[in-house]
């Protein structure tokens, strides 16, 4: 067996995208400010740890946006939000003492580029010298409808080197559809320039299974991709989930494929960007031999995080900025989403987490598991074997979408559509709850 086989029922269940374990559902207001003080004091000296900075603001929303994210449109917001961002930035710093070494730092959103190249520049600077980065990899996502020459003159005095950009697709009626207009050609231009401003990985946000959207105009895009030859591809599949995001009620889901031109179209993808030369990584990201992702794919020190499939093997990861997550190995913990309450937290020199959840041994022996299947396709399943789990495995293995031997679960490549199915099969929270995740493929 080679191709890809649509197995309507092992897809009918909505399941989570695994960016952590425990996932977001399983928070609660149990984890706050107390628990993220205790784990940033165990921090030890010379340890690396990377940092995300979020700015949950846009100049436009789009309809499909499942982002902590609001409209950008009041200079004195966005300034106040980045004020107390900046006292964040002091707060965490005097808390880990000088003790950490920060190796990357990732600016997300939202978009980073909603606010100014003055307040970015600004807002590094104040970074670098709160946590004294010397060298760290600067990565940063970008809206191509809002970027300008002085954009692309910070990205590359401040030495950023990876980017992604929110393509979602290339076709126009697609894009009346979910609110997100702009031309091939702002992207072409937008790519061109961010080469000459230095940087070095190219990453395009991609998505299928958008209203009026069928294979030819899936391919359209891929095929124009393609020839811009990002570095890096994310494929992710639309999540319809309106009765949670309310902006998604403006997207008439009658337009919407159904389950099985969802797989068709995921399929299309994963054969075409292979065939161009890309490999695969994970079950929807896409990477050029020569780019870290890959090469980190090949070496087996893929993670998975919440920015995606990622090489980045820091063990902690601080979050800043209202919504942001920080996670270490006993402990996840989200910043307060709400601006307001997140500055009236911050104003008071209290750290902003109040979400969250204790990871616990066996979270993290699961953790691994699920991180195992879905970055390197198999893992070591002896510690959780027993009669029920085989009893859950056996649609899978029936159909050769899953093998295991000597204790060691492997996913065939034609399995890999199925990956977060069988990741599922090992999180000891998961219950039936169809409105709670997105769709399988």
């Amino acid at each position: 067996m080679t191709g890809w086989i649509y197995y309507p029922d092992l897809l009918a269940t909505p399941v989570p995208r695994y960016t952590s374990y425990p996932t977001a559902a399983e928070f609660s207001d149990k984890v706050g400010a107390q628990e993220l003080e205790g784990a940033l004091a165990e921090v030890e000296a010379d340890q690396p740890i990377s940092l995300y900075v979020h700015i949950p603001y846009c100049h436009e929303i789009c309809w499909y946006c499942g982002c902590n994210t609001g409209a950008a449109n009041k200079g004195q917001r966005l300034a106040g939000y980045l004020d107390t961002l900046h006292d964040e930035i002091g707060l965490v710093a005097s808390r880990l003492g000088g003790r950490a070494r920060v190796q990357r730092i990732a600016f997300g959103g939202g978009s980073p580029n909603a606010i100014s190249p003055e307040q970015f520049a600004a807002l590094l600077a104040k970074i670098r010298g709160a946590f004294g980065v010397e060298n760290a990899l600067l990565s940063i996502e970008l809206d191509p409808r809002s970027l300008s020459k002085p954009w692309f003159e910070v990205i590359g005095s401040a030495g950023i080197s990876r980017a992604s950009l929110g393509v979602q697709t290339l076709d126009p009626k697609v894009q009346r559809s979910i609110g997100r207009l702009q031309s091939e050609a702002l992207i072409r231009k937008a790519v061109d320039e961010l080469r000459k401003a230095g940087v070095r990985s190219l990453n395009f946000d991609l998505m299928y299974g958008l209203p009026r959207q069928g294979l030819d105009e899936l391919e359209a895009t891929l095929a124009a991709t393609i020839e811009m030859r990002p570095e890096r591809i994310a494929l992710f599949g639309y999540a319809h989930v309106p009765h949670l995001i309310a902006r998604q009620r403006r997207i008439d889901d009658s337009n919407l494929p159904d389950a099985e031109l969802r797989f068709a179209q995921a399929e299309l993808g994963h054969r075409r960007l292979t065939r161009a030369g890309y490999d695969a990584i994970g079950f929807d990201h896409y990477a050029l031999p020569h780019d870290n992702l890959s090469l980190a794919a090949r070496q087996g020190r893929l993670r998975r995080n919440f920015q995606g499939f990622t090489d980045d093997n820091s063990g902690v990861m601080v979050g800043l900025g209202a919504s942001a997550i920080s996670q270490f190995p006993g402990l996840i913990a989200q910043n307060e989403k709400n601006a307001g309450r997140y500055k009236v937290r911050v104003s008071s020199g209290m750290l902003p987490a109040t979400l969250g959840i204790a990871r616990r041994r066996e979270d993290q022996s699961r953790g691994r598991i699920i991180e195992q299947l879905l970055c390197d396709g198999e893992a070591e399943i002896r510690t959780l074997f027993d009669r029920d789990l085989m009893e859950r495995l056996r649609p899978l293995l029936d159909r050769g979408l899953v093998t295991i031997e000597h204790g060691r679960l492997r996913i065939p490549d034609y399995g890999r559509p199925y990956a977060r199915v069988i990741a599922s099969l090992f999180d000891g929270y998961r219950q039936p709850a169809a409105r709670r995740f997105s769709s399988a493929i």
